[in-house]
């Protein structure tokens, strides 16, 4: 029996945790309530109903059923070399505090674990979603073609019919009406913010003896619902037992109901009752580092002190490989994606192969022999030879490109009880260094925090199953739910307010998905800076536990050979419904703009002949691809978010601030609720900037600097 301690516990109160840059979801799509409508649809946030944010909006209306309406936000990896980082400013606030406990005034341990995940997004006649692979059908295997035809109507994402075996397909040229060309689509676990707020579909295991095809017939996902972890990694998790070395205390763990006769990982002391959300696998979820192969690329772990550093680099997936157990389809040498066994004894013994795997960034599939692997590694770029954790047969070692240890360092301070800003005024932050994929290729990838936080009740790293209630060598459980004290013989008895499944508790919260493009020619040298936008329409009670418009950061230091991107991203549809949705123009829109000021203490902003940040900087990119254009055209489009592109039509056409038929509403009404952006090139100088939109004086202040040096 597989028999590890808990390695990092986590939370004992409500305890909660909001992104609030990038956006967090709390498991948000598009609501236009203050609550979310599913706290089960992508992940278990243990987070307030109320938190999080809407999906961005790429155009002034809601995406209402259309994905390609959404907005994803488009950051620029890092560089090749040294010298070339994409720096993004994660920024969240944890409500129970967390941070250097030196002098003995946090009220709990705490952790907060940084990390992502990212999928390659091809490029081809699907510009949103990429290449979609089909098989089968008459089609020949040949991608889909979006949009098509069929029956009249015209589709741009796979359908289901039931004269197609319900199984999603697409047809391989624009008209299926008249060429009659088709495949069953092959992406059921594209990573996606789907369209609707329903749980994505998982149909469970009938026996552990299942065919290939059997398993197949189970996966059938509606293409309109979120995906951030696969079908696959879920069903992983139901059917491998859990480890029941944990400490859980007096929770009553469900002990067959996975439907397979047995206990599995989808029971944890955090989740008795073994509770869906989305894909996620909750005793992954739950426990840092996790003993197992996992998707997830650690970023960072935050901690009271740094005493545990070295540990949490050592054991960290990035670096170490972990095992599993590879076992084969029911009369069949194919591998299956799954095994029940969870350590190399009971493995083994049910002729299983105990096999190591490691995490990477990404394959190196052109590298095709372990020697041409080994030599291509460089100073920054390290290629080893080794069995990937998504392995299709369990067995090939590939060429991959190895991850490197996560950072470590003290988390900063905050309060218990406070929702809030850091000592020195911000909000908790961690600067990111976005990876550079060698392969040049398109990402879509999701990002995730934890907030993992404990009480000094017990041992929180020694405290195993032995100490379990009604444990079999008799020792004393350290906690029970809601126990009654007596301070000694006289008092009278007093009942504390104890939850076992929340001494020792996670909470969690998630972006929507974000791209990272590889750098253009002309950038990749030099250090990219972010600056983005937080918060949602509404006062600060409204919003709460989200914030108010602010720019993130909104005070950034930069040298002049580096560049800095900006882009934001919005929803119309944060109407906050019963709660209310304070602030201008339509109701329920976020939107944002940059005009300069001359000073921050100021409300109005500068004329543009006086104004400095344009006519200082060099565009390398923007957005709709014209970097020639000048600087007052620059100005106008960071002022109307991107609803105009330049004054003359001669120039840009409709997008001109001549073009009289096409005029944009004074409070960016008509405006695109996102922003894709813009990289400039400043000058040295200081560089004062506003939202004419947002900025209200006593009511809410979107301000900025850019200090160049």
């Amino acid at each position: 029996m597989l028999k590890l301690l808990l390695l990092l516990m986590m939370a004992a109160v409500n305890g909660d945790i909001f992104l609030h840059n990038p956006r967090g979801s709390n498991n948000r799509l598009n609501e236009p309530t203050s609550n979310r409508r599913n706290a089960n649809r992508v992940y278990d946030s243990q987070d307030n109903n109320k938190g999080g944010y809407n999906v961005g909006d790429a155009t002034d209306r809601p995406f209402v059923n259309d994905e390609r309406k959404q907005y994803r936000m488009k950051f620029f990896q890092s560089g090749p070399g040294k010298g070339n980082d994409t720096l993004m400013t994660v920024e969240w606030v944890n409500q129970h505090g967390c941070g250097d406990n030196s002098n003995g005034d946090q009220r709990n341990f705490c952790n907060v674990v940084l990390q992502y995940m990212c999928q390659k997004k091809n490029t081809g006649s699907d510009k949103l979603f990429g290449d979609i692979g089909t098989r089968a059908g008459n089609g020949g295997n040949r991608d889909c073609v979006f949009p098509f035809t069929y029956n009249g109507k015209t589709y741009t994402s796979c359908i289901v019919t039931l004269d197609n075996k319900k199984l999603p397909w697409c047809a391989v040229t624009s008209d299926y009406d008249k060429d009659r060309r088709y495949g069953y689509c092959k992406l059921p676990d594209r990573m996606r913010d789907g369209t609707n707020t329903a749980t994505p579909i998982y149909r469970r295991i009938r026996s552990l003896r299942e065919t290939e095809r059997q398993w197949q017939g189970r996966k059938n996902p509606d293409y309109n619902r979120v995906v951030q972890e696969s079908f696959d990694w879920y069903d992983k998790c139901l059917i491998r037992e859990r480890n029941k070395g944990l400490y859980t205390a007096d929770q009553n763990l469900k002990k067959t109901n996975n439907g397979l006769g047995y206990s599995s990982a989808i029971y944890t002391r955090q989740n008795a009752k073994g509770n869906r959300y989305g894909y996620e696998c909750p005793e992954e979820r739950d426990y840092y580092p996790y003993w197992h192969p996992t998707p997830w690329k650690d970023i960072a772990v935050l901690s009271e002190d740094d005493a545990r550093c070295s540990f949490y680099k050592d054991q960290s997936f990035n670096t170490k490989p972990y095992h599993e157990c590879v076992d084969q389809y029911f009369n069949s040498h194919r591998r299956k994606h799954y095994s029940r066994y969870n350590n190399q004894a009971d493995c083994e013994k049910n002729k299983g192969k105990w096999t190591q795997f490691s995490n990477y960034l990404e394959k190196a599939s052109h590298l095709k022999c372990k020697e041409s692997c080994l030599k291509a590694s460089t100073e920054t770029v390290n290629y080893i030879w080794a069995i990937p954790y998504d392995s299709k047969d369990g067995r090939t070692e590939e060429c991959i490109v190895a991850l490197s240890q996560p950072d470590c360092e003290v988390a900063p301070w905050t309060r218990a009880n406070h929702n809030g800003n850091t000592l020195h005024g911000n909000a908790s932050s961690y600067v990111w260094a976005l990876p550079h994929f060698p392969s040049g290729e398109n990402q879509t990838c999701v990002l995730r925090i934890r907030y993992n936080i404990s009480t000094d009740d017990y041992d929180r790293i020694k405290t195993d199953a032995s100490y379990n209630k009604n444990n079999k060598n008799k020792k004393t459980e350290p906690i029970e739910n809601d126990p009654e004290v007596k301070l000694n013989k006289k008092f009278p008895a007093l009942q504390l307010a104890i939850n076992t499944a929340q001494f020792g508790r996670t909470f969690q919260d998630r972006t929507f998905t974000f791209e990272l493009m590889p750098r253009p020619t002309n950038l990749q040298k030099g250090t990219i800076n972010n600056i983005n936008v937080r918060g949602k329409r509404g006062n600060i009670v409204q919003v709460y536990p989200a914030v108010e418009y602010d720019f993130v950061p909104n005070d950034l230091t930069m040298k002049q050979n580096e560049f800095v991107h900006i882009q934001w991203t919005g929803s119309n549809t944060h109407n906050n419904r019963n709660d209310g949705d304070d602030g201008e123009g339509t109701r329920g829109t976020d939107r944002s703009n940059i005009v300069q000021m001359g000073d921050l203490k100021r409300s109005i902003p500068i004329p543009y002949s006086q104004t400095t940040l344009w006519k200082n900087a060099v565009i390398e990119w923007i957005y709709h691809g014209d970097v020639s254009i000048a600087p007052e055209d620059l100005a106008v489009t960071l002022a109307s978010s991107g609803y105009y592109r330049c004054f003359k039509k001669a120039k840009c056409g409709i997008y001109a601030v001549e073009n009289q038929a096409r005029k944009m509403q004074d409070q960016l009404n008509n405006s695109p609720a996102s922003f894709e952006g813009v990289i400039l090139r400043l000058k040295k100088g200081t560089y004062h900037y506003m939202c004419s939109r947002n900025n209200n004086f006593t009511n809410r202040s979107q301000k900025g600097t850019i200090h160049v040096k």
